[in-house]
């Protein structure tokens, strides 16, 4: 069984699109930005362009790709405002996120998260959801600015979780994370959502474990009990 403290010692979280149902909101601001800058039709494909990115990378792909007269601090704070509605009063967990949580406290397996998303706003979620005081830490781009396609951001969380990578299970959505932290020796769990669906067979190869839901992640440690 997965998750138990005789086989995974720590957990590092994806956040957007693993324990909150909040990518389809990035899609639409990114739309709702370009637009209030006078692009008035931008390109579908844009936010897959940019999910892979850190902040910094993204605002400065904005202002290079759309000749946006603003800087990249500018463009950072200005996303933030427009999604933190959104954080601070809507998005939910996935389902399963709170059994997961629980059955981990149980295990006595300690747990935080690696994102890149801005920190006010993952801390605004996990404490509306009421979660926010069971996370060790909450890494993002502002102290690791490579993000996650560089290894430095799960080192930092085994260091805080006092661990070695081959004691940590690293759970994401998103191929490039897993890659890296797989690549940094760390055990991984892709899990599916469904705006990264075209991911979904090359994550499935690239994870030492793959999960359809959370749900799933809960069966695969057998049950919530």
């Amino acid at each position: 069984m997965l998750l138990r403290s005789d086989i995974v010692r720590g957990v590092i979280f994806d956040l957007d699109g693993t324990l909150i149902d909040s990518m389809g909101i990035w899609t639409e601001i990114d739309r709702r930005f370009l637009m209030e800058n006078g692009i008035e039709d931008p390109p579908p494909e844009v936010s897959d362009k940019v999910k892979k990115m850190t902040i910094f990378d993204s605002s400065g792909y904005f202002i290079e790709t759309f000749e946006l007269d603003c800087t990249v601090e500018q463009v950072i704070k200005r996303i933030e405002e427009l999604v933190r509605e959104e954080y601070e009063h809507h998005i939910p967990l996935k389902p399963g996120a709170m059994e997961l949580l629980d059955r981990l406290d149980r295990e006595g397996i300690p747990y935080g998260i690696a994102t890149a998303t801005y920190k006010s706003l993952a801390e605004a979620v996990l404490r509306r959801c009421g979660i926010s005081e069971r996370f060790r830490f909450i890494l993002t781009d502002r102290e690791y600015p490579n993000g996650k396609g560089c290894p430095d951001i799960f080192i930092g969380g085994a260091e805080l979780l006092g661990l070695g990578p081959g004691e940590i299970a690293v759970i994401d959505d998103s191929l490039h994370c897993i890659e890296t932290a797989k690549n940094a020796g760390f055990i991984t769990l892709g899990i599916y959502d469904k705006f990264s669906a075209g991911e979904r067979e090359k994550l499935i190869s690239a994870a030492d474990h793959f999960a359809e839901s959370l749900e799933e992640v809960l069966v695969m440690c057998g049950g919530s009990e």
